[in-house]
């Protein structure tokens, strides 16, 4: 069993920064394929940026490409989204998963066994 805590998440203004960090304990995380996706109100989780176990394929919605950042750290056991240039349309709780099969990367919720309880980002005009 992986348990997943994300955190970093908070306000800031349009045009701003943001790091989130999604640590995990119960096992270690280098062997799996790690996913960061997003719930705004009233929306359906949606897809945001993936890593292979290796980190060597990532992937990113087009939403959030060229200004989000996905990375890991197996010996942390911690993966990262960096967030640069947020927009308003950002704001959301934001969780990360985990993929046993490792890669390659996926975008789909179902492809993902495990879940972090999210964190929020908010960003204002």
């Amino acid at each position: 069993q992986v348990q997943l805590v994300e955190s970093g998440g908070g306000l800031v203004q349009a045009g701003g920064s943001l790091r989130l960090s999604c640590a995990a304990s119960g096992r270690t995380l280098s062997s799996y394929a790690m996913g960061w996706f997003r719930q705004a109100p009233g929306k359906e989780r949606e897809f945001v940026a993936a890593i292979s176990w290796n980190g060597g394929n990532t992937h990113y919605a087009d939403s959030v490409k060229g200004r989000f950042t996905i990375s890991r750290d197996n010996a942390k056991n911690t993966v990262y989204l960096q967030m640069d240039s947020l927009k308003p349309e950002d704001t959301a709780v934001y969780y990360c998963a985990a993929d046993r099969r490792g890669g390659p990367v996926v975008t789909t919720r179902s492809d993902y066994d495990y879940w972090g309880q999210g964190t929020q980002v908010t960003v204002s005009s």
